[in-house]
């Protein structure tokens, strides 16, 4: 089964250019970030002409997430518990069917910045919100995979120049401490398990010839239960994806279970 997660930066305004992934890359199961629309400007069609199913948690303008599978998707749950007062969207969990059933949460963590705001303390109380909720799923010992915009770096070989992100609420040291909370639970960072190499970036700015001049940081993350840790064959990031037409300043990352 592979697994992608991606931050479109808006489906409908790239739709051509991500449905194009799509056809190529075929996925079995995809999370979305930042699909910028509500539930019924999503082109679901488009996707289930491409034999997907899709749940939509979306949100005018801002955030959004969707989940899109070639197999049935049950027990979805749209919002991150924890918090009833908060309305941006921002979490979709689903069971993906099959022989074996995977359990698949997309994200798209609070960015937090600026850090002297309240944004940055959203950012932090989102994070020990989902620390809670892995906490409950990890319970159910089945193939469990947390992917998405994370946005945090979680190590200095994770940005080409660390330097010029102390202080940016990616890298603090309370949001990689949290970061590093979730995987102290049990969960596995994919990339970390099969390559933990530097460079590998996953999103570049659209401002000072970022990609041009590989000038990238790695915030998408897919974090494993040990059930699922245990069936991970490989991960690649589609970074070519950058350089294409209208492209998100995110590149999909696809993680292969053996499932």
């Amino acid at each position: 089964m592979r697994i992608a997660t991606w931050n479109v930066n808006s489906v409908n305004a790239r739709l051509e250019t991500v449905l194009g992934w799509f056809e190529r890359a075929s996925p079995d199961v995809a999370v979305l970030q930042e699909i910028k629309c509500v539930d019924e400007k999503f082109p679901t069609e488009a996707f289930e002409r491409l034999g997907y199913n899709v749940a939509v948690h979306g949100q005018k303008t801002y955030n959004g997430v969707a989940m899109l599978s070639k197999a049935p998707l049950e027990d979805v749950r749209r919002g991150l518990p924890g918090d009833e007062t908060d309305e941006q969207a921002r979490y979709i969990e689903a069971v993906v069917s099959g022989e074996t059933p995977v359990r698949v949460v997309g994200i798209y963590l609070p960015n937090g910045n600026p850090v002297e705001t309240e944004k940055f303390a959203y950012k932090l109380a989102w994070m020990e919100r989902l620390n809670r909720r892995a906490r409950e799923l990890l319970r159910y010992e089945e193939p469990l995979v947390i992917a998405g915009d994370y946005n945090v770096i979680p190590r200095p070989e994770d940005a080409e120049k660390p330097d010029a992100w102390l202080g940016d609420a990616l890298f603090r040291p309370e949001s990689r401490g949290a970061y590093r909370a979730l995987q102290n639970l049990g969960l596995t960072d994919a990339f970390m398990a099969v390559d933990g190499g530097p460079g590998a970036y996953t999103f570049w700015d659209y401002q000072a010839g970022a990609w041009q001049r590989n000038n990238g940081i790695r915030i998408d993350h897919a974090l494993l239960s040990p059930q699922a840790a245990d069936r991970l064959v490989r991960v690649d990031i589609d970074r070519e994806q950058r350089g294409e037409e209208k492209p998100s300043d995110h590149v999909p990352v696809v993680v292969e279970l053996a499932l």
